[in-house]
C-alpha cells in the first residue's frame, strides 16, 4: 500500500507544482533583484499575480515603523531586517481567500474552486496512527527530502554581495525538506556584520519573543501544504508526538523515526531510512568565521543520542503538571519580552522560565527546550535544529499547547504586542523569510480558521470519528481502485466456479442414468474404466 502511495506520489511531482517556501524562483534573477519586484505571472490567466481574474495585484510593500526593542542596536546591516525590502518592495497582495507568491493558490484552510470550501483537517498523535499511515509519513518525508523544489530556491549570498544591481545573483536549489530546514537556519542566524567573525548573535527573528509561537505555526502550515502537493495526498497532516510525563525517546524506533546505532550511540540506526540523511547548515561558527550564509550544502549524518544530555540543563521531560501551569498563565507576554520574561506563557512554553513558577531562569531549559537539548544531537542547535524530523512532531505538539492557551484565555489581538519587542516579533512585522508575506499578529489566533485541529481537544464523540473511523475511510479512498478490481475479479472467478460446479453435477447425472441402465442393482466399481478416468482428468484440468 505504501508502495503504491509513493508510485502515485512521483507521478504527482509531474503534475502539481509546490507552492511555498522562500524567494520565489521567477524572482531569483537579476531583473527581479534590479526592480526589486516579485509579482510573477499566474499562468492561470497569463498575468501578473492574477489580477487579470482578480485574484491579486502587484502592490508596493507597507513594512511597519514601530520601534523593536534594545536587544539589537543596529540599523541597515542586515537583509532580514524590515522584511523583505532589501530584495523586494513590490510583491503579489492575494485578495479573498487566494494565496501563494502568485496568488495562484489558497490561503491556509480553504481549497477548491474559487478557494470557497473550507478545509477541515485533524492532527493525531502517531502513536495511534496505524501501521500503514506511520510508514506512509516516513515514505512522504523521504520523498521531501529526495526531491528538488520546484518552484522556490535558497538565497546563498547577502543582498550586497550580488551587487547593486543584482548582476551576481546568488541563488541555489535545495530538497522540499531542506528548503524549511534552510528557512529556520536563516531566521535564526547570526547578524554579519561585515569582516570574518564580526557577528551580532542576540538577534534572532522566530524565537525568544513574541513571535515564537505564531512563525512556527506559519511554518508547519507551510510544511504540511508542501508535503500535500508533492504527494497528492491531501488529507495529510502532521503528526504531534505527545511527550508530556515521557522518560525517554518513544518515537525513536526503527518503525517511526529511528533507533539508536548499535554501532555508535550518536548516530541514527542502519535499519531507519534516516540513517542516509545528510544535514545541512549545522557549522553556524564555521559560516560566521568565513561572514559567509549556509550553502545548504550536506554536510554529514543526523546526530542523535537521546537522554545522554547535560542533566544539570535539563533534570526531566516536561510533565502534564507543568503543561497545565503554563498553559494557566494568562499574560502572553511581559516587561522586555524575550528570555528574562517573568510570568509570560511565550517565555514559559518556549523554555527559559519555570514550568513550576514562572519566574525566568538560567542555566535551564524547560518545556520546549528541553525536549531539543533532551536529543543530543543536530536538533540541539537552534540553527540546523529541523534537520531532525522529530523537531516536526515536537513543534506540531507545541503548537497544540499554544492551541490550548488561545481557547482557554481568547485574548484579543491587542495583547499581542505592537511595539518594543526584539526586531523582528512586533505585531506588525513580517515574517522572515516568508515569501508571501505574513504578519505576526496575523496568526495569534484560533487554529480552526486555518483549517486543521488536534485530535486529543476535541470533545469525546468526534475524537472518535477522527481517531478510528475517519482513517480508515481515507484508507479506503485511496485503495478504492484496487478493491473495485478485486471485487470484478472475485465475481467472474465465482461465476466461472458456480458454472464448472453444475457442469460437473450435470455430468454425473448423465453418467448415472447411463450406469443404472446398463447395470442396474450392480455395485459399481471403485477403478473406472479408461473413458470414466479421461472425464474425471478433465474435470481436475477444470477446477
Amino acid at each position: 500500500m505504501v508502495l503504491l502511495v509513493v508510485l502515485g506520489s512521483l507521478l504527482q511531482l509531474l503534475l502539481l507544482r509546490p507552492c511555498v517556501g522562500q524567494f520565489p524562483r521567477p524572482c531569483a534573477n537579476t531583473e527581479a533583484l534590479r526592480t526589486k519586484q516579485c509579482c510573477p505571472v499566474w499562468e492561470g490567466d497569463g498575468s501578473a499575480c492574477g489580477a487579470t481574474s482578480g485574484r491579486g495585484f502587484c502592490q508596493d510593500v507597507m513594512v511597519s515603523e514601530e520601534p523593536h526593542g534594545p536587544q539589537y542596536p543596529h540599523t541597515g546591516i542586515d537583509d532580514r531586517e524590515r522584511w523583505p525590502l532589501a530584495f523586494y518592495n513590490r510583491t503579489c497582495q492575494c485578495a479573498g481567500n487566494y494565496g501563494g507568491f502568485d496568488c495562484g493558490e489558497c490561503r491556509f484552510g480553504y481549497f477548491g474552486n474559487g478557494c470557497a470550501e473550507q478545509r477541515e483537517s485533524v492532527r493525531r498523535n502517531i502513536l495511534s496512527l496505524s501501521v500503514a499511515e506511520q510508514q506512509r509519513f516516513i515514505a512522504y518525508l523521504n520523498l521531501a527530502k529526495n526531491t528538488v523544489a520546484a518552484d522556490y530556491v535558497i538565497v546563498t549570498g547577502t543582498r550586497a554581495e550580488m551587487g547593486a544591481n543584482g548582476e551576481n545573483p546568488m541563488f541555489s536549489d535545495v530538497s522540499v525538506y531542506d528548503l524549511f530546514v534552510w528557512m529556520h537556519y536563516y531566521v535564526s542566524r547570526d547578524a554579519l556584520l561585515g569582516g570574518p567573525g564580526n557577528v551580532w548573535p542576540d538577534i534572532d527573528f522566530a524565537h525568544e519573543s513574541a513571535a515564537f509561537l505564531p512563525w512556527h505555526r506559519v511554518f508547519l502550515l507551510h510544511w504540511e501544504h508542501e508535503i500535500r502537493k508533492i504527494t497528492g495526498d491531501f488529507n495529510f497532516t502532521i503528526p504531534y508526538w505527545d511527550w508530556r510525563d515521557a522518560t525517554d525517546c518513544t518515537v525513536c524506533t526503527d518503525n517511526l523515526m529511528g533507533g539508536r546505532s548499535p554501532l555508535n550511540p550518536n548516530l541514527i540506526s542502519p535499519a531507519s531510512v534516516f540513517s542516509s540523511w545528510k544535514v545541512i547548515c549545522t557549522q553556524p561558527e564555521e559560516y560566521n568565521s568565513r561572514a559567509a550564509l549556509c550553502p545548504g550544502t550536506g554536510e554529514g549524518p543526523l546526530l542523535r543520542n537521546p537522554g545522554n544530555h547535560d542533566t544539570n540543563r535539563v533534570r526531566r521531560l516536561p510533565t502534564s503538571a507543568d503543561v497545565e501551569f503554563v498553559v494557566g498563565i494568562e499574560t502572553y507576554e511581559t516587561g522586555a519580552m524575550d528570555r528574562q520574561a517573568n510570568m509570560s506563557f511565550r517565555n514559559s512554553l518556549e523554555g527559559f522560565a519555570s514550568p513550576e513558577t514562572g519566574m525566568a531562569i538560567t542555566g535551564q531549559s524547560t518545556m520546549h527546550n528541553a525536549l531539543h537539548v533532551f536529543m543530543n544531537g543536530s536538533m540541539s542547535s537552534v540553527q540546523g535544529s529541523a534537520n531532525d524530523p522529530i523537531f516536526l512532531l515536537h513543534h506540531t505538539f507545541i503548537d497544540s499547547i499554544y492551541e490550548q492557551w488561545l481557547r482557554r484565555h481568547t485574548p484579543p489581538r491587542s495583547r499581542y504586542p505592537t511595539a518594543n519587542a526584539p526586531i523582528g516579533h512586533n505585531d506588525g512585522y513580517y515574517m522572515v523569510p516568508f515569501l508571501p508575506l505574513y504578519r505576526n499578529g496575523d496568526y495569534f489566533l484560533g487554529n480552526k480558521v486555518l483549517g486543521y485541529e488536534y485530535s486529543y481537544l476535541l470533545d469525546p464523540g468526534t475524537r472518535f470519528v477522527q481517531e478510528f473511523l475517519t482513517p480508515y475511510m481515507q484508507e479506503a479512498q485511496l485503495i478504492w481502485q484496487w478493491l473495485l478490481g478485486a471485487g470484478l475479479i472475485g465475481a467472474i472467478l465465482a461465476g466461472i466456479a458456480m458454472t464448472t460446479v453444475a457442469l460437473f453435477v450435470r455430468r454425473q447425472s448423465q453418467n448415472r442414468k447411463r450406469k443404472s441402465t446398463s447395470s442396474f442393482g450392480e455395485r459399481q466399481p471403485l477403478l473406472h474404466s479408461s473413458s470414466e478416468e479421461g472425464s474425471g482428468t478433465s474435470y481436475q484440468t477444470t477446477l
